[in-house]
C-alpha cells in the first residue's frame, strides 16, 4: 500500500510515479534554498550549488523509519511504500551534514547506493539485484520541492523532535515523558493572543481557572500551578514574583512545548505538574516578510509585522525583526478598560563557521490591562450577582524587556558546547478599587483603593557540554550542565480611599490618587545554582535515560516596614530515570520516575515561613509515530504526589497556606496529524483524579478546587485544495469541554461543566487572481456561541471569557 505524508507549511509540488511506483518512495529534500549535490565519484550531472548543512541525529534503526526521520529533519513531503525496505537496518547519522552526506551515512552497510537521475532527483538502487532497483520503475526518488522550514522536524501541526524533554535535540518518541508541541502553523490557524490560548488544546492543561483574565498567563498542568515556576523561555526559566509576571506575546513565538510531570532533574526548581517552554522566533536562511492588520470586537485594532533573512550574500549573518502594536478595549469593566500592547523583538544570528553559531535575542514590550475583573465572593447562598469593576482607577501597566544570546560550537563529532544567557526586567503597577458600601437610595458607592508596584529583575545562564560516543554496543548522548538563575523583587502594597462611584451614570465622582506603601514594603532575592548530568544510552532498540541534578538555592526576604529579614538556604538532589523501547512500526512504550522541588518565599498569615514544595511522579505510556503517516499519538498514565504545596488561604485571600500532601492520578490521550489533502487535526483528552491525602483534616479525601476530572478538546483545520471549486478557502473549528469542578476546598458547591466552540475562516486571494499572490484574510472567533459560564476557585468566582471575533488582512512575501 502506498501512503502519503505531507511535511510542509505551504503548498508543495510533488509527484506520484505510475506503474511500479507502488513500490517507490518519493522524497522531496529541501530546506529553504536547498540544492542537492553529490560527491564527484557518485554524481552524474551534479549541481554546483554548495549543499546546506543540517544537524542530524538519527540512530540506527529500521530503514523505513530512518528514511522518514531523515525527511522530517529536512522538512519534506514523502510518498512511499512502507513494505519496500522491510527488515533492513540503517546506520546512525550524527553531526552537521549536507543531505547527500547524511544519506551516505544512512545507507552505509545496507548494500544500497544512489545516483542522480535528473538534476534534482536521486535514485536509490540495489546493485546486486538482477532486476535491480535501478530499473525504470523502481528505486526511491528524491525530489527537491519548495517548502518553508529549516530542518527542524516540524511541519504543519506535527513536531517530531525537540529539546524540552532532554535539553538535547532528541526525537519526541525517544523521550520518556509526556510532551506536547504547539507549532507556529497551529498558532497561526487559531490566531492565539496569549500563552494561555496557545495551550488550550493540549492534554493535562487547565486554562480558565480564574475566568477571563488578560493580566497573566495562568494555567495548571496535571492539577498544579505553573505561574511562577513553570514558564520557560528558550530553555531558561522565566520567573515571576508577586504581581510581576513576564508576559509573553504569542506573535513573537515560534513554538510552545508542554513537558508534563516533575522536571527538576534538568531545570531545577519548578512546578510538579511540569513546565511550558516558549521558543522565540529566530532568524531564517530565506528572506521573507509579512505585515497584517487586525480588527475585532471590544475596539480591537492591531498591526503586526515579521521580516527576516540573510544580511550578507554568504548567509553568515541572519536577522529577524518582529513587532506588534495593539489598541484595544477590554470586556467586563465599567466605564473603561484597555488591553493594549507594544512589542518589538530583534534577533541576529552569526555563523562564523559551520561548527559555530551565535544567536542574539532581544525584546521590548509595554502592555496595559485592567487590574480588577468581575468576581464575587462565595457566601453560601449561590448568588451570582457579579461585581463589574469600574474602569476609572483600574489598570495594570507593565513594561518589560530582555536581552540574551544562545551560542553553540561543535568541536568534532563527539563534543559540542552551548551557552544560553538572558537578562530581563519587568516593571509592573497595579491599581484597583473595591466596594466599601453602596447606598441603595442613591446607587452611589464608597470605595477603597489598592495599589501595588513591583520591580523584577531576572538573570539566567545555562552552560552545557554534550558528548556523543559509544562504549561497545551502547551509544551515549551525555550531557553535563551548570546553570544559574537570579531574581530580585522590589515592591510594595498600599491601600487608600477612592472617589465615590455613581452606578447610575457609571462615572466616578472625582479623581483618585495612588496611596503610599502602608500595607507592605518588601525586597526579595533568590539565587539558584544547579549542576546536572544526563546520559541517554541506546542499546539496539532500548533507550535508558538517566538524569540527576543537585541544586543550591539561597533566598532572602526583607520586610522593610517591620525591619525584619528572613534568610533561607535550601539544597536538593532531584533525578529522573526513564526506559523506552522502539518498535520498528513506530510504537514506543516507556516508563519513567521523576522528582521535583521548589523553595517558597513569603510567610503565612501567622508569619511562619514555608517549607519547600516537593513532588515525585511515576509515569508509563506509549508513543506512536506511524511509519509513512504524518502523525504523532500518545497515551500516558501517571501518579504525582506533592508535599507542602501552596494554595490561597480562603480565610484570608491576601495570604497563602501550605497543604500537606496532594495526589494526582490520571491518564491523557493526544493525537496530532497532518492528514493530507488539506487536513490538520489536534485532539486531547484528560482524566484527572486530584485528592488531598494529608494535611488539614477537614480537606483530607476532598478534591482541590477548580480542577475538572474530565476535559476534552479537538481542533480541525481544512484547506480546500487546488483544482476544487473552493480552492483558497480554509475553515477550522474547535471544541473545548471542561468538566464540573469544586468551587472551594471543602467541596461544598460545584461549578457546572461547560463547552466552548472556536472557529476560523480564511481565504488566500491568489486563487482569485494571481496578481494578489501573498494576500490573505482570516477571521477567528473564540467562544463562538458566546457561552456564559462561571468558574469558582478557592471560594471566589469569575466570569469566563466572552465571545471575541478577530479579522486580519495579511500580505506575505
Amino acid at each position: 500500500m502506498t501512503t502519503q505524508v505531507h511535511r510542509s507549511t505551504g503548498r508543495l509540488r510533488g509527484h506520484y510515479f505510475a506503474g511500479a511506483a507502488a513500490n517507490a518512495l518519493v522524497f522531496g529534500l529541501t530546506v529553504a534554498g536547498l540544492a542537492l549535490s553529490m560527491p564527484a565519484a557518485r554524481a552524474q550531472g551534479t549541481a554546483t550549488v554548495a549543499p546546506v548543512k543540517i544537524a542530524f541525529d538519527i540512530p540506527a534503526q529500521d530503514l523505513n523509519r530512518a528514511i522518514l526521520s531523515f525527511a522530517q529533519k529536512a522538512g519534506v513531503r514523502v510518498f512511499y511504500d512502507t513494505a519496500k525496505f522491510g527488515g533492513r537496518r540503517s546506520s546512525a547519522v550524527s553531526g552537521t551534514l549536507s543531505a547527500p552526506e547524511a544519506l551516505d551515512a544512512l545507507l552505509r552497510g545496507t548494500g544500497l547506493t544512489y545516483r542522480f537521475t535528473a538534476p534534482n532527483r536521486v535514485t536509490i538502487e540495489d546493485p546486486t539485484s538482477s532486476v535491480g532497483m535501478g530499473g525504470p520503475d523502481s528505486g526511491i526518488a528524491l525530489d527537491t520541492i519548495a517548502v518553508e522550514g529549516e530542518g527542524s522536524g516540524t511541519v504543519g501541526y506535527v513536531a517530531n523532535r525537540g529539546t524540552v524533554g532532554t535539553k538535547t535535540d532528541t526525537p519526541l518518541i525517544e523521550t520518556p515523558q509526556s510532551i506536547s508541541v504547539v507549532t507556529r502553523q497551529e498558532l497561526n490557524d487559531r490566531n492565539v493572543q496569549s500563552l494561555t490560548q496557545a495551550v488550550d488544546y493540549t492534554p493535562g492543561v487547565r486554562t480558565g481557572q480564574s475566568g477571563y483574565d488578560p493580566r497573566f498567563d495562568v494555567f495548571t498542568i496535571r492539577g498544579f500551578d505553573t505561574t511562577y515556576n513553570g514558564i520557560f523561555r528558550d530553555g531558561l526559566r522565566w520567573p515571576g514574583a508577586n504581581m510581576s509576571v513576564f508576559k509573553i506575546e504569542p506573535y513573537g513565538v515560534e513554538s510552545v512545548s508542554v513537558l508534563r510531570g516533575p522536571s527538576s532533574a534538568l531545570y531545577g526548581l519548578g512546578s510538579p505538574g511540569g513546565l511550558v517552554d516558549v521558543q522565540s522566533k529566530r532568524p531564517t536562511e530565506e528572506a521573507f516578510g509579512e505585515i497584517e492588520l487586525q480588527g475585532g470586537n471590544y475596539d480591537w485594532l492591531q498591526g503586526q509585522f515579521d521580516i527576516g533573512g540573510p544580511i550578507d550574500k554568504d548567509g553568515q549573518f541572519l536577522y529577524r525583526l518582529t513587532g506588534l502594536l495593539r489598541d484595544a478595549g477590554s470586556p467586563n469593566t465599567l466605564g473603561g478598560g484597555v488591553n493594549d500592547m507594544t512589542f518589538i523583538a530583534p534577533a541576529l544570528t552569526w555563523k562564523p563557521t559551520d561548527q559555530t553559531k551565535i544567536t542574539f535575542l532581544g525584546e521590548y514590550q509595554k502592555s496595559e490591562t485592567p487590574a480588577s475583573l468581575p468576581y464575587y465572593a462565595w457566601d453560601g447562598t449561590g448568588s451570582e450577582t457579579f461585581s463589574r469593576s469600574p474602569g476609572d482607577y483600574n489598570s495594570q501597566p507593565q513594561e518589560q524587556w530582555r536581552v540574551g544570546y544562545e551560542a553553540e560550537h561543535e568541536f568534532n563529532e563527539v563534543f559540542t558546547v552551548r551557552q544560553k544567557l538572558r537578562y530581563g526586567n519587568a516593571d509592573t503597577t497595579v491599581r484597583y478599587t473595591g466596594l466599601n458600601d453602596l447606598d441603595p437610595d442613591t446607587n452611589i458607592a464608597s470605595r477603597y483603593t489598592g495599589y501595588v508596584h513591583d520591580l523584577l529583575d531576572a538573570f539566567a545562564v545555562d552552560n552545557q557540554v554534550e558528548a556523543n560516543f559509544a562504549t561497545g554496543a551502547i551509544e551515549h548522548k551525555l550531557l553535563v550542565g551548570l546553570d544559574y538563575t537570579y531574581l530580585s523583587l522590589d515592591g510594595g502594597i498600599g491601600f487608600g480611599t477612592a472617589a465615590d462611584y455613581d452606578y447610575n451614570t457609571n462615572q466616578p465622582l472625582g479623581s483618585t490618587e495612588d496611596p503610599p506603601f502602608n500595607s507592605s514594603r518588601y525586597r526579595q532575592r533568590q539565587a539558584q545554582t544547579g549542576l546536572y548530568i544526563q546520559d541517554q544510552m541506546q542499546f539496539d532498540r532500548w533507550i535508558l535515560t538517566l538524569s540527576g541534578r543537585q541544586d543550591w538555592v539561597d533566598s532572602k526576604d526583607e520586610d522593610l516596614l517591620n525591619s525584619t529579614t528572613e534568610n533561607i538556604d535550601d539544597s536538593e538532589f532531584t533525578w529522573r530515570a526513564g526506559l523506552t523501547y522502539l518498535f520498528d512500526n513506530g510504537i514506543a512504550p516507556y516508563v519513567s520516575y521523576s522528582t521535583s522541588f521548589a523553595p517558597n518565599l513569603g510567610v503565612d498569615s501567622n508569619g511562619d515561613s514555608f517549607d519547600p514544595t516537593t513532588a515525585k511522579q511515576i509515569e508509563a505510556g506509549v508513543k506512536y509515530q506511524p511509519v509513512g503517516f504524518d502523525g504523532y499519538f500518545t497515551a500516558a498514565v501517571f501518579q504525582i504526589n506533592q508535599e507542602n504545596g501552596l494554595v490561597t488561604d480562603e480565610s484570608n485571600p491576601l495570604y497563602q497556606v501550605q497543604t500537606g500532601e496532594v495526589r494526582a492520578r490520571g491518564f491523557e490521550l493526544e493525537a496530532v496529524a497532518n492528514l493530507g489533502a488539506g487536513w490538520r487535526v489536534r485532539g486531547a483528552y484528560t482524566y484527572l483524579d486530584l485528592t488531598n491525602v494529608a494535611g488539614d483534616p477537614t480537606t483530607i479525601g476532598l478534591t482541590p478546587s477548580g480542577q475538572p476530572q474530565n476535559a476534552f478538546a479537538i481542533w480541525a483545520d481544512y484547506q480546500f485544495q487546488p483544482g476544487t471549486t473552493l480552492a483558497g478557502l480554509g475553515v477550522g473549528a474547535g471544541v473545548r469541554y471542561t468538566g464540573a469542578t469544586w468551587g472551594d476546598s471543602l467541596n461544598t458547591f460545584e461549578n457546572d461543566a461547560y463547552t466552548l466552540v472556536d472557529a476560523k475562516l480564511s481565504y488566500d486571494f491568489s486563487y482569485l487572481n494571481s496578481k494578489l499572490k501573498g494576500w490573505s484574510l482570516q477571521v477567528n472567533a473564540q467562544n463562538l456561541l458566546d457561552e456564559d459560564y462561571v468558574t469558582c476557585d478557592a471560594g471566589y468566582c469569575y466570569l469566563g471569557a466572552p465571545r471575541t471575533v478577530l479579522a486580519g488582512l495579511k500580505y506575505r512575501w
